[in-house]
């Protein structure tokens, strides 16, 4: 009954990889006004091709024609989203698999303890920070933004930057191989609407900055002295110092997914 039905690698290869372009848009596009246009023209794609299905030549070649005449207007629409999708390929975890650990991974210890014990001293204090983990994806245009420093990461250095008189404490910190490569960098703020409206603009720029890059990223809240850490666009809100460490290092270090942070927590506590 079902032999006209043929199913090959070709066609599971075609559907996986249609399924993860789709995940990728998804991400890209949640939480912000574009994602409703995406499904207007998805909506639109549907209706087209059912028409055209059912035999409705005018109806369906009409659509048809908006489809593809609103091609260019499309792409003018998601010019950013386009750029953002493309690098976030670029930094997909696919094109990384095959790299082999590198005995230099233990270099990571002496910066991720500075940030932590600054981090814990700034967060008592209330004194807020944008702390950037540059990884594979260059952020050459960040640093550009801000004064070039190429200084050892020390806490001291890291408090001074970030105090409140300091003419660099506003905007972003950058440690790129082992060093503070820039500060008062300005970073890429995000438009998501899903965001909290009690996050502010540290929040919102380490949610950008690693959206298109793979980033990690720690924040201090002036506020509230409550400690974030953002990777991948999420961001993961009111962790402790020693929560903090642990997933840096399990980012850096260990090279795995950081464990919840309640988990974290028992431990400390044993």
């Amino acid at each position: 009954m079902f032999d006209f039905i043929s199913f090959g690698i070709a066609d599971c290869i075609d559907i996986l990889l249609f399924a993860i372009i789709l995940y990728y848009l998804y991400r890209l596009l949640r939480g912000t006004a574009a994602i409703r246009i995406f499904w207007t023209i998805a909506i639109l794609y549907i209706l087209w091709k059912v028409l055209s299905a059912m035999h409705f030549n005018l109806v369906s070649g009409v659509v048809g024609q908006i489809l593809s005449v609103g091609i260019v207007a499309i792409i003018i629409v998601f010019q950013p989203e386009i750029r953002k999708f493309l690098l976030m390929i670029g930094n997909a975890r696919i094109l990384t698999m095959f790299r082999f650990r590198k005995k230099e991974d233990m270099l990571y210890m002496p910066e991720i303890n500075a940030v932590v014990r600054a981090c814990r001293r700034m967060s008592n204090s209330k004194t807020g920070a944008l702390i950037v983990f540059e990884k594979k994806t260059p952020l050459d245009e960040c640093i550009a933004t801000g004064e070039k420093l190429d200084a050892i990461v020390s806490r001291e250095l890291i408090e001074n930057i970030f105090f409140k008189n300091s003419p660099l404490h506003d905007g972003a910190l950058i440690i790129r191989n082992h060093r503070i490569a820039a500060a008062r960098c300005i970073l890429p703020v995000s438009d998501r609407e899903d965001i909290s409206t009690d996050l502010g603009l540290r929040h919102r720029s380490a949610i950008g900055v690693t959206v298109l890059s793979d980033a990690v990223v720690v924040v201090v809240s002036e506020q509230t002295g409550s400690i974030s850490l953002c990777r991948g666009g999420d961001i993961t809100h009111g962790i402790s110092p020693v929560v903090l460490e642990t997933m840096l290092k399990d980012i850096f270090v260990n090279k795995k997914e950081p464990v919840s942070t309640e988990k974290v927590e028992e431990n400390a506590h044993e």
